[in-house]
């Protein structure tokens, strides 16, 4: 029987995806939202309309059901097996947040790796002033709480939110040199890694070291795979999500698992990058060699078929799992996880008593002004002194004036910061003073950290 002989058409060789026809709604629509989302302000700006419905909705007379709704149960269940029971919002505090730190430690490992982390020289400057920036506003809060219940709400204004932080500097514009923004990242990237070990060391109570060792026993399997260069995601899916149960019944909390699993993913490639013309070139030739007489048999269309799984293997696996996963994770974590959190925790009521009484409140203060003055004053300090002792170098593009308007971008503190306080209190009144306080000193840190680098940029 002669085999089938098949001709590729135009269409089949220049065939695009719904997204890239001229249709109305892939040209009105979706390519302006995609290219709205490659905007790193956009981020920011989604995450600061989630906080204002928020607030609208928790200070309106749908209060009663914005909270109704995040505190509905939701259980996991197999037949008698009943291992947890979580409300909306700790799904997505617990569960979903797990995404973002995993990325957050993803973004850490590469500056580590590749980045103004690898060189010590230059990564002194924002190392250091990120230092400063976690203790001076946990001084500041303790100064106002300290010998009182909520003393424990130390952590919360430790932390710099990176999406709304570099926002006030890409709102300024091109005059802001890059140098400041660069600076911005890696401190942001240093605090966030800060906050992690806050977490991790201060915020987890009833420890229970068996399912505490279990979680370790299973990153050590993670381990053990990655060196024998195991790079099925779906295994370390699974076992990222039994690591995620043992530690959430460990009591150490739960997101830690993803900054565990990104820092034990593969920085390096299965294939180094320069081998993969020569491969992927041969691979080439091999079609080119069926295909060059315009004329494709069933036999050939099949041996074509495998060559082509093996040239997209080959493409992957050039590609370092961190970069792949990152690559893949970002939209989902910028544009749901951080603001479906936001949304969750922004509904912040207010006070039914004079603002003179709330703004007085010692946690209101206390969360405010650390973030607001102990930031500014942390960061800007520790950078100058660490420039006049001679231990780190200014960027030549750089002066006081950017770095004090950076100093004060580093204040907003929105993301991290709810997340803290979430863990240092339970809902209540002191819950509410502290979220208050976040959103007081991020406006705040915001506004000036602005005005001060617009005026950086006329000078």
């Amino acid at each position: 029987m002669a085999q089938e002989q098949v001709r590729p058409t135009d269409a089949q060789v220049v065939a695009h995806s719904w997204a890239e026809t001229d249709r109305f709604i892939p040209r009105r629509v979706v390519r302006p939202l995609q290219r709205l989302m490659s905007f790193e302000i956009s981020t920011a700006v989604l995450i600061l309309l989630a906080v204002a419905v928020a607030m609208v909705l928790a200070n309106s007379g749908l209060a009663d059901a914005y909270e109704h709704f995040w505190e509905t149960r939701v259980s996991f269940r197999v037949g008698e097996w009943h291992p947890f029971e979580l409300s909306l919002r700790e799904v997505v505090n617990d569960g979903l947040m797990t995404i973002f730190f995993f990325v957050v430690s993803l973004e850490i490992k590469r500056e580590f790796i590749f980045g103004e982390l690898r060189d010590r020289r230059t990564a002194a400057l924002p190392i250091l002033a990120a230092l400063g920036g976690m203790v001076v506003p946990a001084l500041v809060y303790t100064l106002f709480n300290a010998g009182t219940e909520a003393s424990r709400g130390w952590g919360i204004p430790m932390a710099t939110d990176i999406a709304f932080a570099v926002a006030v500097v890409l709102a300024v514009g091109p005059r802001v040199p890059a140098a400041a923004r660069l600076f911005l990242l890696t401190l942001a990237i240093v605090d966030d890694l800060g906050a992690i070990a806050v977490i991790a060391v201060f915020y987890t109570d009833d420890l229970s070291f068996a399912w505490l060792a279990g979680a370790a026993g299973v990153l050590v399997v993670v381990w053990v795979l990655r060196e024998s260069r195991v790079r099925a995601v779906l295994v370390y899916v699974v076992l990222g999500l039994i690591c995620w149960f043992m530690l959430h019944e460990s009591g150490v909390h739960s997101t830690i698992a993803g900054v565990a699993l990104g820092f034990l993913t593969p920085v390096w490639s299965l294939l180094a990058p320069q081998k993969y013309p020569e491969v992927a070139r041969g691979l080439v030739d091999e079609i080119d060699e069926r295909t060059g007489d315009g004329v494709l048999t069933n036999d050939e269309h099949e041996r074509n078929d495998g060559t082509l799984r093996e040239i997209g293997r080959l493409s992957r696996e050039t590609q370092a799992p961190l970069d792949r996963l990152e690559y893949r994770l970002v939209p989902w974590s910028s544009f749901l996880v951080i603001p479906l959190f936001a949304f969750a925790n922004g509904g912040i009521p207010f006070p039914d008593v004079p603002v003179e009484d709330w703004l007085g409140d010692p946690v209101v203060l206390g969360v405010g002004l650390g973030l607001l003055l102990g930031k500014t004053v942390g960061v800007f300090g520790a950078a100058w002194l660490a420039v006049r002792s001679g231990w780190a170098k200014m960027p030549e593009s750089m002066t006081n004036l950017h770095l004090l308007g950076v100093a004060m971008a580093s204040g907003v503190g929105f993301t991290v910061a709810l997340f803290v306080a979430n863990l240092a209190f339970t809902a209540g009144p002191m819950a509410e003073m502290a979220k208050l306080g976040i959103l007081l000193g991020s406006v705040l840190a915001a506004v000036l950290g602005y005005l001060t680098l617009r005026l950086s940029a006329r000078r």
